[in-house]
């Protein structure tokens, strides 16, 4: 068994994939619309999804905002240069909520930026 993705609810599906696609980096692997639900799927991630997990964004169509609630959390994605990423999410557009830096009660060095729809995206960077 494996995780093949995560869905998120999104108000504006061009709006997201651009985040996800042009402020972190990902490829858009897939959209497919379903004209009888009233809704489009769109597959984001930074390889295949026969080989990696994805993010499924999900447009109900005439919805333009959620709820989201306090029992999510928040994706992680592993970077290089934590402080370095944040600099780069922000030159091309995106949000960071909290600087890169070492953790509470711990060394490992984090940050989180914010997509469109306010979902937390959190960027840890890697052990060398």
């Amino acid at each position: 068994m494996r995780i093949l993705h995560t869905m998120l609810r999104v108000g504006n599906l061009d709006r997201s994939i651009s985040f996800y696609t042009e402020v972190l980096g990902m490829k858009l692997l897939r959209r497919s619309d379903f004209p009888e639900g009233k809704f489009t799927l769109a597959f984001v991630g930074y390889g295949e999804e026969s080989e990696t997990a994805v993010i499924e964004l999900t447009h109900n169509w005439g919805v333009e905002r959620y709820e989201l609630g306090n029992a999510f959390g928040h994706i992680a994605i592993a970077v290089d240069d934590a402080y370095q990423a944040c600099d780069e999410v922000k030159k091309r557009g995106g949000k960071v909520t909290r600087e890169a830096g070492p953790m509470k009660h711990g060394t490992t060095v984090i940050a989180f930026v914010e997509d469109p729809d306010g979902y937390k995206i959190e960027l840890i960077q890697r052990k060398h």
